[in-house]
């Protein structure tokens, strides 16, 4: 995404609604503490790390609907 990253683009999604739940899919290793001192607002509750196969991105991603 041009101009933003996925962060931002969370942060702006929940100053729309909190009730909003947000899950991170990425290749990278993330350091979580870091990223809450970064971004304070967001709930880091869901992180997916690639390569996923299908079957537990589904899985993962209803178990967070639930």
């Amino acid at each position: 995404m041009p101009g933003m990253d996925g962060f931002e683009l969370s942060q702006r999604i929940l100053e729309l609604d909190l009730s909003i739940r947000v899950c991170f899919v990425s290749a990278a290793e993330l350091n979580v503490q870091a990223l809450r001192e970064i971004h304070p607002r967001l709930s880091f509750g869901c992180f997916i790390k690639k390569p996923v196969e299908m079957e537990y991105l589904v899985e993962r991603l209803c178990a967070e609907l639930d």
